[in-house]
């Protein structure tokens, strides 16, 4: 069965009817596997007894995910378009995204082959849509192959929500893009900064030509832990950073980035370079400066060669320290494709801490180690359809 036709079953599932579209798609992936991890169970303050653990890893080079994408012609190079993407859990079954139903993607709008696209939902920022191709970390490298904690969400760690959002049509190599969160909160009578309390904005640009490609963004959050109903959730939309593993919540952050590649024959080098700041409820902060250099290489047309280092220096005033914590971190992959859909990996990273960083090594989403060094590696199968 097609899938356009199996997406019309499940897309009436959920709305009756899916007749007035003039296309709809169903697609996914399913990407899972094993992952050693030689320290984890540590914690930010440097307590708890961190081990080695080998484990099943579910979402490791793309998350697992299953979702609708429809479009209808209105004309004139006009169409209504719309997504709804769910991510999931393979080892458990259970809902990402901290349990929303469509927690990956959620949106609908206009698209014209002359004006651009206007789009309204649950979307990706524009640090996430420019810049994030050319992090190793959303390439070949894993979610854990991220900068420390996701700090400058290349990795898309949090989605914004109540968010709308321009992307112009192609002129010549170049695109720009720009996105604004609502908080969905009014003004309070007396301070007069409701509306400004979890808003963001966002705005990026483009070039790819050829062999020659970069990208830069900008992210700014306006007191994401102070409204639950705006752009950003704390309990599910989060990176280490601008909670601090709860101990403390950011008043404001700010990410701005800009990376870019060069390919030559099989080979191809990246460069990205990345600042976040996170302003914290109370005073303090953690600044983040992280520069990344990476290469992927085809030995063959079915096999993928990748290697990356990255260092991020960073300086930490809050919870009554005034550190600076440095990180080095080494990935190295290799991904055999066995069809255009359906690819094996083997992955392996290194990161080395100060004695600054608090918790030691932290790999994104691994866990700290309470100590200077962690290791991971990953084997895994990651099929689209």
């Amino acid at each position: 069965m097609k899938k356009s036709l199996l997406a019309l079953g499940v897309l009436g599932a959920f709305a009756g009817a899916a007749h007035a579209q003039s296309s709809v798609t169903l697609y996914g992936i399913i990407d899972a596997g094993l992952q050693y991890v030689s320290k984890t169970g540590g914690s930010l303050a440097g307590t708890g007894n961190a081990t080695k653990n080998f484990q099943f890893a579910n979402g490791n080079l793309q998350g697992s995910r299953w979702g609708l994408k429809g479009a209808e012609d209105l004309g004139g190079g006009l169409k209504a378009i719309f997504v709804l993407e769910n991510g999931f859990n393979l080892g458990n079954g259970t809902l990402g995204q901290n349990g929303r139903m469509f927690g990956r993607q959620a949106y609908v709008g206009l698209s014209s082959a002359t004006a651009g696209t206007l789009t309204i939902g649950r979307q990706y920022d524009s640090v996430v849509d420019f810049v994030g191709p050319y992090a190793s970390g959303s390439q070949w490298s894993t979610f854990a192959g991220a900068h420390p904690f996701d700090n400058d969400n290349l990795n898309n760690s949090f989605r914004v929500n109540n968010s709308v959002k321009y992307t112009t049509v192609n002129y010549n190599g170049f695109s720009a893009g720009g996105m604004y969160g609502f908080s969905n909160s009014a003004n309070n009578g007396t301070t007069g900064s409701g509306f400004a309390n979890n808003r963001a904005y966002s705005f990026g640009l483009g070039y790819a030509n050829g062999p020659v490609s970069f990208g830069a963004g900008y992210l700014y959050l306006g007191s994401p832990a102070s409204n639950a109903s705006g752009v950003i959730n704390n309990g599910g939309d989060a990176t280490t950073p601008m909670t601090l593993g709860g101990a403390a919540a950011s008043d404001k952050a700010w990410i701005a980035s800009a990376g870019g590649s060069y390919a030559f024959g099989p080979a191809t080098l990246g460069l990205v370079y990345a600042h976040s700041v996170y302003q914290y409820i109370g005073g303090g902060s953690w600044k983040f400066d992280n520069a990344e250099l990476n290469a992927k290489y085809m030995l063959t047309p079915a096999l993928q060669l990748g290697a990356s280092y990255t260092y991020t220096w960073s300086t930490l005033n809050a919870l009554g320290s005034n550190v600076s914590p440095k990180y080095h971190q080494v990935n190295l992959g290799v991904d055999y494709f066995l069809s255009k859909r359906t690819d094996t990996y083997l992955v392996g990273l290194w990161q080395h801490a100060n004695n600054d960083a608090p918790g030691g090594a932290s790999l994104n989403g691994l866990g700290f180690s309470n100590s200077t060094n962690q290791f991971a590696v990953t084997a895994g199968i990651r099929h689209k359809f």
